[in-house]
This record gives structure tokens, sequence and C-alpha cells, in this order.
């Protein structure tokens, strides 16, 4: 750990008031340095001090000549008894390049200071420490005024721990308290503040529970103090190479956690050398909308406990991650010098500092782990059984004093799939406050609990306020109300706010309790306006509870409480944006206490229908809901009607009572009728060749009876798929390679492969040890799983994009062909893969991406791979990618073999020629011998191609007389947005292009059949395809009738005019002075064959200086909502082909809503074209008038764009249709686009500019050149 330091007697210090006049003008100093340059921190101070090899007599002095006890280690009194070498040290730092020096404080607290007995110190400590360092760091800054020199005031994570205990026996007990660690932090923040510290530096934080009680006190001081702010900075300590700290957090959960403050900085230090600190830095990087520090250890100690990473090595490793732009703050743990920190600003004197990420708004909570409230996660189950109130069982183990098994209660909550849990320890006959702290400080170090975050749930605010203090996550505060007026419900909420945690709002005010619709919406909207206007509490940590009140008690007055709360969840979200919807459903089935089933099945309805309205949470019995569908009809008609209070009588309580008189003995009966089965021919064959049809033949009825039978004729289950099922399998790729059997085949016969091997599996379990030991024994192999497949090949969608079917269908047809494939999903990370990619010794890496933004990642991956050493051949893959990028972008970074692969087909020749030793060298060179070429063909292209000047370009824009017509657009009947949310599916079909979808399977018809329906007369593909057809019309006709998928859509019209190559949006006819959004176009610059115009899109909008008011569209629409939930059940049915089935028709359905929602714009919102009666087929070749292109394609190739149009048009909030760090959409069945009615308007494609026209727009948009060149990197004509 550091140790740093400090002195006294200093003269001439600045005023206070000087100070805190200062404050502000130092923290805007500073974010603005950062944004420009690397900002550089001091190194250890502890590893400086041991050079001057103090004595006892040394630290003591002549002051603490006679104290009682041993002071020597203890740094922090050096600044009182060796004030001079503390200074010198200081001093050498800052002529070493250091920008900040922190003070000898980093056991400054009475805490820690009391292990010497010197507590009553505490405030004369950091006084005069903070004095020493502003004294060193004014001088250095008169003598380089070219560079000003900062303090920052060092707090460390103290000798004691708040989440661990200290007693192996006891793991409830604590040796100190939340609130005496708060005391400590004050007093010590009191003495910093007071000599004179630019920053707060709450550092090493092992622990973030101590970190917050540290954020506790800091805010709390300037409240009563009343003193400016200073800056605060935070770093935490990752403790070894599971990327956890000390007490478990994640890098991402310990971020969440501490972000309440609005730090100036968020980053890691000690424990680590850089190197090993690498990939946790990244993933803060990521994640943090704030600035970025780095100060790690001079690499990891060595036998002696020293450190022996020379200075070079140190500066060299950290410029590595700095310049892959993860830093802005760097500097030095242990065992690091000024020679170090010398070299660091030597090696990051030309780095360009970290452009910190925008991070989308949303409900961010942590317990050890993450979670981000997401509209993609549906619903979050809020587990209820750890709640006194709600569950006996808990109640019964808490008054019993039995903390184990109620811990047990909670664990089994978590497995049963609750993301959050509820703490409730409301009971007259128990303490709550000693109960809810004893069971929090248990379940903290459980780490199956404790990975979720918690609500504290109490009515009573000082149990709510005992459970925070036990709490290192971001936890839910359940809850506070207006119920004792305005005053005190801002002084609690207040509290909540300091202790960093989210709140529920019960829907609750002075005349009492919100029962119907129009109640929960006024209070609610109160609370809310409340919250942001008087305490600036972010609208993303509001949650509001509208009372689920219990229906069907036989009282006419209640019948209607479930329809008042499911009506009123739009409307307090659409007058609150950001906020929540809660609640605890127990409330609504109590009047059938004891009937279980029913209790549920009322909850399952409920639920059904208040998250189609925008529910987000629910305090629920996690894993013990029953799915909707899978209710008994006749009872859930009965339900449905009791919770909708709706039906043709009127009668429907009436009938649920009758109903729940009966249910136990309904629940009571069984029985049922047998399966009949039709056999044919091939059921007599040999079970071998039973398997080897099905598998051909796609037939899974039979499978795990066949698999069984075989299991009792063969000696080990391993002989089965090694034996029949293989060969079954090699059939399947024979038939596939030759092209006698088409990619859907394929896939069913993968399905049935599945089956058969998870049937297979646990038998195989049983003997693996034993067979494992056999192996080894008599051939040295020990990876028996290994030694059954052809090789391992490992695939991902690389982060930022969430596109994988073509990814799937490669694994698909690679498992065919004996190859073993990890699959590792969507938006993975480069660590992920490669961290996967070592532990799994995979034979090959595929990465797959759709959009243009995955062309950098899989840029950053090959370059990460290389600068890690690997050499697994790499595979790039998506419809993004092409043999040129990977050529010209990819192969030339990374050593190792790198291979485009065009599709599915491919993959199998492709990877056995990359693992067969016979011809693996000459498939390589031949490789790179054709991306040779094909990088000289696009140097030479570059060459050849002339390009205008960007002001050249624009003097040939496309002419339009203006003022000569009218307006192209008319004035549209919609101004303004139009929300489409549960499209009726079925109206989309007949919109569906079906051509792309034969493509997804890999179909082609053979001219003149090639497209659909022509596809069904092809000789060789058209049988297929016409099965897969009416196949796809099946699951289509299921998914319209289940609404197994839900289609969600804004669209958009806006005045605007055309300024340049930007298009100004208005938001209204009167305001055509003042735009609320810029698009922002390229225009076209490689110089065309013919004197045609060199467009941008710009080029379709009325320019502002004609006079003419035009307008602008814009739309999003996605039909992917629900499709997670469809492609997780067949792929828990190990059923590939109806998982890629159901993606490929969300995509045609959103690419279907994209063409119905552009025609009723034509016709009926814009109604520029209300006759228009073009059929379907001259829709798909784009006959009408107008285009809609979309961000991130041909017209407009910047992804970015995305972001304005989500921002205008609230598209996240209002559809819940999301972008990803990639700006990809999500769900991934999403289109979007701007529309434009522009006769004259048309499809082109910008193609490559020049650094002119980037320059240009990056100054346009406000943005860096090197984050243009980024998101434009395909486009751009030179090499950036």
């Amino acid at each position: 750990r550091r140790v740093h330091g400090g002195v006294t007697g200093l003269l001439a210090w600045p005023k206070m008031t000087d100070l805190f006049h200062d404050a502000e003008r130092v923290d805007r100093y500073l974010r603005e340095q950062l944004s420009h340059r690397i900002l550089l921190l001091d190194g250890a101070m502890g590893t400086m001090v041991r050079r001057y090899k103090l004595k006892e007599e040394d630290y003591r002095g002549e002051r603490f000549k006679e104290h009682v006890g041993d002071l020597r280690g203890n740094n922090d009194l050096l600044v009182l008894t060796q004030p001079a070498i503390i200074e010198e040290i200081h001093r050498q730092y800052l002529l070493a390049g250091a920008d900040i020096v922190e003070t000898n404080t980093f056991n400054g607290t009475s805490v820690s200071q009391a292990d010497y007995n010197l507590q009553h110190l505490v405030h004369e400590l950091n006084v005069t420490a903070a004095r020493l360092a502003r004294k060193v760091a004014d001088e250095i800054s008169v003598q380089q005024p070219h560079k000003r020199r900062f303090v920052a005031g060092a707090i460390g994570p103290t000798s004691k721990t708040l989440s661990i205990s200290p007693s192996v026996e006891d793991a409830g007990f604590r040796s100190v308290t939340f609130d005496e660690v708060v005391h400590a932090y004050k007093e010590q923040v009191a003495g910093l503040v007071e000599g004179g510290v630019h920053i707060l530096l709450v550092e090493t934080i092992f622990d973030t529970l101590n970190a917050k009680a540290a954020l506790f006190a800091i805010d709390e001081y300037f409240e009563e103090t009343k003193q400016p702010r200073l800056p605060i900075w935070i770093s935490g300590t990752i403790t070894d190479l599971s990327g956890r700290t000390l007490s478990g957090q994640t890098v991402e959960a310990f971020l969440t956690s501490v972000l309440h403050s609005n730090p100036l900085a968020v980053g890691l230090n000690c424990a680590l050398g850089a190197e090993q600190m690498r990939p946790f830095l990244q993933r803060l990087a990521l994640a943090c909308p704030t600035f970025v520090s780095t100060y790690p250890n001079a690499g990891l100690p060595n036998a002696m406990g020293g450190y022996d990473e020379t200075a070079k090595s140190f500066a060299d490793s950290v410029k590595e991650f700095a310049t892959a732009g993860m830093v802005n703050l760097a500097g030095g743990c242990c065992g690091t010098t000024p020679a170090h920190i010398q070299a660091l600003a030597e090696a990051l004197a030309n780095v360009t500092p970290r452009v910190p990420p925008t991070i989308p708004p949303a409900l961010r909570l942590s317990g050890l782990e993450g979670l981000v409230v997401t509209p993609e996660l549906n619903f979050v189950n809020i587990g209820e059984r750890c709640n006194i109130a709600g569950s006996i069982q808990f109640k019964k183990l808490i008054l019993a004093n039995n903390y184990d098994e109620a811990l047990s209660v909670a664990r089994r909550q978590v497995e049963s799939g609750a993301q959050i849990l509820d703490i409730n320890m409301d009971e007259g006959l128990l303490d709550g406050v000693a109960a809810m702290t004893k069971f929090l400080r248990l379940a903290v170090t459980d780490p199956d609990i404790a990975r979720v975050p918690l609500m504290i749930d109490s009515s009573k605010f000082h149990i709510i306020e005992a459970g925070l203090k036990c709490v290192q996550g971001k936890c839910i505060v359940n809850s506070i109300s207006l119920k004792g007026g305005e005053a005190e419900f801002l002084k609690q909420a207040s509290i909540v706010q300091r202790y960093g945690a989210a709140v529920v709002i019960m829907a609750f005010d002075e005349e009492g309790q919100a029962a119907d619709m129009d109640s929960k919406v006024r209070i609610c909207c109160r609370a809310y306006d409340l919250l942001r206007e008087k305490l600036d509490f972010a609208a993303q940590d509001i949650i509001f509870d509208p009372n689920i009140l219990t229906i069907a008690t036989g009282l006419e007055e209640h019948n209607n409480y479930a329809v008042d709360f499911i009506q009123a969840i739009p409307l307090i979200k659409q007058r609150c944006p950001g906020a929540r919807i809660s609640g605890g459903l127990s409330n609504l089935s109590f009047g059938f206490r004891g009937l279980i089933e029913l209790r549920e099945s009322i909850h399952s309805v409920f639920l059904y229908h208040a998250i189609k309205a925008g529910m987000d949470m629910g305090i629920v019995n996690a894993g013990a809901l029953p799915m909707y569908d899978d209710i008994p009809i006749e009872l859930r008609q009965l339900v449905e009607e009791v919770v909708l209070n709706k039906s043709e009588d009127g009668k429907h309580v009436e009938r649920l009572l009758a109903y729940a008189e009966k249910e136990k003995e309904r629940k009571e009966r069984g029985g049922g009728s047998a399966a009949v089965t039709v056999t044919s021919e091939w059921r007599g064959w040999p079970v071998e060749k039973r398997l080897e049809h099905a598998l051909v033949k796609g037939i899974v009825e039979y499978i795990e009876e066949d698999a069984e039978v075989a299991r009792q004729q063969f000696a080990r289950p391993l002989h089965i798929i090694e034996g029949p099922l293989m060969a079954g399998m090699s059939v399947v790729g024979d038939l596939f390679g030759s092209g006698k059997m088409f990619l859907p085949q394929v896939i069913k016969s993968a399905r049935v492969m599945k089956k058969a091997v998870a049937y297979l599996i646990p038998f195989m379990e049983k003997e693996k040890e034993e067979m494992r030991q056999k192996l080894q024994h008599e051939t040295g192999v020990v990876d028996e799983e290994a030694s059954r497949f052809a090789g391992t090949v490992l695939l991902a969608t690389v982060k930022g994009d969430v596109h994988d079917i073509g990814k799937n269908i490669v694994g698909v047809v690679l498992g065919c062909n004996n190859y073993k494939v990890i699959d590792l999903g969507v938006m993975c990370s480069c660590d992920k893969i490669l961290e996967v990619a070592a532990k799994e010794k995979v034979d090959v890496i595929g990465l797959s991406g759709l959009i243009t933004p995955s062309l950098d990642e899989m840029v950053f991956n090959a370059k990460e791979m290389q600068r890690r050493g690997i050499t697994t051949p790499l595979l790039i893959g998506g419809a993004t990618t092409s043999k040129m990028h990977t050529a010209v972008k990819i192969a030339p970074v990374y050593n190792g073999p790198t291979v485009h692969v065009l599709d599915a087909s491919r993959s199998v020749v492709v990877v056995a020629s990359l693992i067969d030793s016979a011809q693996k060298d000459e498939f390589i060179e031949d490789v790179r011998d054709q991306y040779a070429e094909l990088r000289e063909e696009h140097y030479a292209s570059l060459q050849d191609r002339k390009h205008k000047t960007l002001a050249e370009a624009r003097k040939k824009r496309l002419a339009v007389a203006w003022n000569e017509r009218l307006p192209a657009t008319l004035v549209p009947s919609l101004t303004g947005t139009k929300v489409l949310l549960e499209y009726p599916l079925a109206e989309l079909v007949p919109f569906i292009d079906w051509n792309p979808f034969f493509q997804v399977w890999q179909l082609r018809g053979k001219y003149p059949n090639r497209g659909y329906p022509k596809i069904f007369d092809d000789a060789t593909v058209g049988a297929e395809a016409k099965k897969l057809f009416e196949e796809a019309q099946e699951m289509l006709q299921e998914i319209i009738a289940t609404k197994g998928l839900e289609a969600r859509g804004i669209v958009g019209i806006y005045p605007a005019n055309s300024v340049g190559d930007d298009i100004e949006v208005y938001a209204n006819e009167e305001q055509r002075d003042t735009p609320i959004a810029v698009f922002h176009t390229l225009r076209q610059q490689a110089e065309p064959e013919t004197d045609e115009p060199m467009l941008a899109l710009s080029d379709f909008i009325a320019p502002k200086e004609s006079g003419v008011r035009d307008y602008v569209g814009a739309f999003a629409v996605a039909a992917g909502f629900g499709l997670h939930a469809l492609v997780a059940k067949y792929e828990a049915d190990h059923d590939d082909f109806k998982a890629i089935m159901a993606k490929a028709l969300a995509d045609r359905l959103a690419e279907a809503f994209a063409e119905l929602i552009h025609q009723r714009t034509r016709r009926e919102f814009w109604g520029y074209a209300p006759n228009e009666g073009l059929d379907v087929d001259d829709l798909l070749k784009v006959k009408y008038q107008g285009i809609r292109p979309a961000p991130g394609y041909p017209s407009q190739p910047d992804h970015t764009e995305k972001t304005i149009m989500w921002d205008l048009m609230k598209v996240a909030e209002e559809t819940g249709i999301t972008l990803t760090e990639s700006l990809a959409m999500d769900p991934a069945a999403a289109v979007s686009g701007l529309i434009f009615a522009n006769p004259e308007s048309h499809y082109f494609a910008v193609g490559t500019i020049c650094k002119d026209q980037v320059e240009d727009y990056a100054r346009r948009k406000k943005v860096a050149v090197e984050q243009v060149e980024k998101w434009l990197s395909a486009n751009l004509n030179y090499e950036a």
C-alpha cells in the first residue's frame, strides 16, 4: 500500500476564503486539462521513506520520545517528526513531472491511528500534511508556471473493514461500525480541507462499504459546513486476477456503488502491476462516464516483498493501455519512485487522453455483481421470501434466531431466479434494527446471496438506515412516501441519496393511500417533481409503487384495483421520464390465502398485463410463478376476467370465489391418456441404423428412446456418440457438402444430435472420472472430451453487436462435422473471448459482426491477440465483413493466420484446412498471398481514384429550383411523434420481403428462378425452399397467435431546413430559428465518371436561405421483443432449427414493419402521397416517392447519427429500442432511418471521403477528428 506525507510550521498560506473561492475554479481547470492531456500523479511514499532507513527514534523525534508503544512504521507521523524528508519526497515527484501529489495521510483516521494510540492527533496530522504538500506544490507551480501543480488529500481504507468479519467463528461480527468510520473520515476530511488540498482522493478501496462511509462523510461535511465542494477522486483495488475487490465486487459493481458521489475520476490502484491490471482497467474504462485513473504497482512483489519492475518497463506497460484510450490520469503505487514517474511523463507526453463515453441513463444496481435494468430484461424479479411480513417460514426462523437457515431461504430465492432480494424485518416482537443488521452482515459475506442487489424494506425509516449501513453495493430503499408531508419526505430522500441508493416511492400522501388511477398518477407525479426539483435526485433511481391492492374481496369497490394499477403505469412513466414501476404482488391475492396455485395464477395473469403496460419489477416468489400460457385455460379465463374486471355478465368475481371453494378438490385430480404412437418401417431397423436415419431425416420423436436402447447395447455412452451418432452426422456433412442437403435440414439434424447427447451426458458424467484415469493410464491422454472431436472452435459476436444468426448457423454446421463448438453468444468483450480461448485451448477463434463498428472491434481483438503473443487462427465473418477489409485492416495487425469466411458452407473447409497439419502451412501461405494482392489492389485503387476537395464537391451539389415549385413535402398531417406499441403482427406479414429469408438459409435459386416465389421452381433447391417456407409460415402463425413476438415503433415528422451539409430540425413552425436537433450528412467526394451531382442527404431538404418550409421524418421499429424468451425455449429443447427460424422471422417482421411505417407515413402521417396505390412488389422495388436511409448504411455511413434520432424522438423511453455502445439496435430485429419526401431523393453511396471532409464533419459534430475516423474507417481514402 501507499503511504503519504506532509509538515507543519509553514508561512504565508492563502486565506481560507481564497481557498474556498478557488474550489470551483480548480474543478473546472482539472476537467479541462483531463480532456486534453493525461495528468500525472506521484508515486509511492512508503517506498521512498524506506530509502531513508529510519529507526524508531527517528519516528518519535523529541515530541514523542516518551510515547508508550512502537511508532516505527507510522509514516503519517513523519509530517510532525521528519517534515524535511516528506517535503523532499514531494519535491522529487513534482520535479519528475507529477501534476498532482498526495498528502502523506493514507492512515490519517482515528481508526487507523488508534493502532498507535495517536487518534487524538488526527486533525493536526491532516492539516499539517496538507499544508506541507501545498507548500511544495505552490513552489514548483511558481518555478514552472506553464504547469500548475495540485494536492490530493489521501484518504485510505483504514485498518478495519465493514463488510468482512475479523472473526472466523462469527461472520456477523464487525470490529467497527459504519457510524464510527463515518466520524473518523469526517474528522480527516476537515483537516485536509483546512490544510488546503485541492482534491479529496478516496483510495486503495478493498471494501466498498468503507469507501461509501468516506463518501458519506465528505458529503455530510460539506453540507454541514456550507463550504464549496472539492472534486472527489475514487480509486479501487482489485486484489488478484479474479477481477474483484477483497470484499468481492466486480469492477462494474464497484463503479455502480460509488458513482452517486459525482466523482471527478474513478480508477484502480495497488495490488497489481500494470500488465495484470490491464483487463480490469479496460472494463472500467468502458463503463465509466467520467475520467479514469490508474496507478499500479511496479509489478508484483518479489519473494522479499520488494518490487523489481524498472522505470522504463513500468512506463511502457502503462503507455500500452494509455494509447488504447483507457486513461486520463496515471501514476504509481507500491514500488514506484520519481524515476518511474519521470519515465511515465516521457512515455505519455504525446498520448491522447481517453474520451469518457456517453453511458445511456438506466437504473444501475449492484451486489457483488452489477445489474443494469434495461428494457431487454423485460421484468426484474425481486425475491419476496426474506420478508417477515410475507413469509411465515422466514418469520419463524428469524424469531427463533436461526439465521443460518434464514440465509438458506435467501440463497434459494437467488437460485430460483430472483435478481434482487427484498429484506424486511418489521415485526412487533423483534428489534428491527438489530435483526436487519445481523441478517445483512451475514448475507453480504455469502457470495451466493450477495451477488445480487438488495432491497432494504421497512415501514420504519430508522430500520432502513440501519440496513443501508451494512451493504456495500447500490441497493434499493423500500420505501418512503409523502404520508408525513413534504419536509419529512425530502429529508428521508436526501439521506437515501447520500447512501447512494435507489428508492421506492409509495403512492401515499397526507390524505392516505392512492386507490384509484387518478390518485396514483397524481401522487407519483408530485413526488417525482419534488425529488427532481428540490434534490436533483437521479430520475433513473426513482421507482414508484402505485399500490397493488387486494381484488375479489367481495366488496365491489375493490374489483377495479388491478385495472387502476395497470392503467396508471403508462401515465406515470410518460409524466415521469426515467422512473421505474414496481409493486408487491402478494397483496393482490391476499383474499385467497392458503390457495397457493390460485394465488400464483392470479399473480401471473396480472403480471402478463402489467408488464405489457410497462411494469419494470415486482416483489414475487421467484421461481414459483407459472407461465401465462401454462395456466389451464379455464382457470386463466376466470382469473383474467377478475384481474381486468370485465366479463359479459359481470359475475366474474362470484365465479372465481366459487372456483376457489373447489380448488382443493380440483388440485387432487390427475390422470391422462397415453399417447398413441404410429410407427413406420424404419422403427424396426437395428438401433444404429435408426439413429443414423433419425439424424439424416431430422426426426426427433424417438431419439431419447433409441439412445437408451443403444446405451444398453454399447459398453460406454461415449461409444454411441463416437459411433452411430457421429456416423450419422458424417452422412449429414457429406450430403451438405455435396449440395444434396440444405442448411435447414442440417440444422434439424443438429437438433436431433443435441437431444441425443443431452440424454447421454448424465451417464457420461457418472463414469467420467474413472474413464479419465483409465485413459490417462493407457494412452497418456487426459482430456477424453477433446479427443473425440476433430477440433475446438470458439465463436463470438464481438462487443457492441447483438446479431448472431449467421454465427449460430456456422456453429451448427461445424458441430455437424464433428467439431467442438464453444459459442460465447453476443456482446463479447475481447478479454472474455481470449480468456475462454486460452482456458479451452481452442484451435480456431471465430469473430462475427453485422454492424460497421464491429469491424473496428475485430481490429482491436486482432491487435490484442498480437500483443498477447497469441497465434491461434482467426476467422472473420458476418454481413458487414469482407475479404478486402480483412486483408487491409485485420490481417496486417495480427501475425497469426487470419481468414475471412463468406458463409457457413465455407467454414468447414476453412477450419479443416487450418487444423490439418498436412495442409495447414500451404493453406495459410495461399491465403496470405491472396490478401497481399488484395492490399495492393486496394491501395492502388486509392491512388487511381480521383477525389474532389470538399469545397469543389459542394459546388456540384444537387441543383434544385426550390423557389420555382411547391415544397416537395407539403405540410404534414402529423408533426411531432407517434408511438406504435403492440402493433398487430398480422398486419406486417403482407409486407415481408422473403428473398433475404432464403439467403439466411443459404438457399439460392439459379436464373430464372432466383427470387421469391420463383425459387420454388428451381430444380436444385426448390423443394427444400418450399418446405422451409411452409415451416416458416407455421411458426409465423404460431407467433402471431401466441403473441410470441411484439412489434413496437415510433415515427416523427418535424419542420426542417438544410444548412450546408447539415439538416436543422425545429420543434414547430414558429421556432425555425432555433434547432432542437441537427442531423449531419456526408457528401460524395470521389469524382464521378459523368457530370453527375455529388450528393449529400442534405441536398434533399430545402436550404434555410431559400425560404421554403421543408420537413424531415425519422422512424425506429423493432419486432424482436420477446425473441430472447422464444429462442431460449427452443434452445432449452436443443432445437437450433427453430431458434434460428425465430430470429430470421423476427428480422423479416422488423423490415416489414419499416416498409409498412414508411407507407403509412407517405399516405397518412405525412400525407404527401395520399392516393398511392402500389402493391407490395412495387414497394419492395422502391417505386414510391421518397427514401428512408439508415445511419450506418451507404447514404450516411456514420452510425453515431442514430443517437441524434434517439434523443430527438426519445426512442428508448417510448419504445424500449436501445442502442449498444457500438450503436447496434437492441433488440437486433430492428430498423431505423430518416424519411425524405422530396421526389428527387434517391439512395446513393457516399463512398470514400477525404481528410478535409473528415475535419469539417468533426467540427460540425463538435467531436475529435480521431473519433470520426474511427466510425468512418471504411470510408476513408487515406490511412488514419
